[in-house]
């Protein structure tokens, strides 16, 4: 069934509302879709590179409603949806693991799940549940999936169409690389000031 979503999202690549369902795509996994916006943004982008940016800023915007969607259904409405969405993706024996992170790390929880490949609907919608502060939410989401979006599009843009497999291939590595150099910039920032 993935598989065969992945295909579907992909072929929007070669229509001409692709930027629209790129849009679509990013709003709805950011609560409850499987397929990441990043399939179509690279699709996209790869097809017109001088469009890359625009196309992750489409992806972003999307990705920032979709999430505040997300950060609704669980304040709203986790015993109705949200718990089901959790545990349709297998991820129920994981609310008590993020309710952690979100004492600990507040916004930095939201920021890290939204850049790496840790699944950022899972993420808003506990965000909800656990009440995090909304300002907070939203700035951590949208600095995130920005940051995200546009390296995806800058690779791509500076790089040529070569880069899609390069990306596609080590996407969860490069993510994760830069997540902990993030991190360790902010330690130093904080020890050296």
């Amino acid at each position: 069934m993935i598989k065969r979503l992945y295909d579907w999202v992909l072929g929007w690549a070669e229509k001409p509302g692709g930027t629209w369902a790129l849009f679509v795509l990013a709003f709805c996994e950011s609560s409850f879709f499987p397929i990441p916006p990043d399939v179509l943004l690279i699709a996209l982008a790869v097809g017109a590179p001088l469009k890359s940016f625009k196309f992750a800023l489409v992806c972003s915007v999307g990705s920032l409603l979709g999430g505040i969607l997300g950060y609704v259904i669980g304040w709203q409405f986790m015993g109705i949806a949200g718990e089901k969405i959790i545990v349709f993706y297998g991820l129920g024996d994981k609310v008590d693991y993020i309710a952690e992170l979100f004492q600990k790390w507040d916004a930095w929880a939201v920021a890290i799940a939204g850049f790496t490949p840790i699944p950022y609907k899972l993420f808003t919608i506990a965000a909800g549940a656990f009440d995090v502060n909304f300002p907070v939410f939203v700035i951590a989401s949208a600095a995130s999936r920005t940051l995200r979006f546009m390296l995806v599009a800058g690779m791509i843009y500076y790089f040529g169409a070569g880069i899609r497999n390069f990306i596609e291939k080590y996407f969860n590595l490069l993510a994760t690389v830069f997540t902990l150099l993030l991190i360790a910039g902010f330690v130093a920032v904080k020890f050296l000031f």
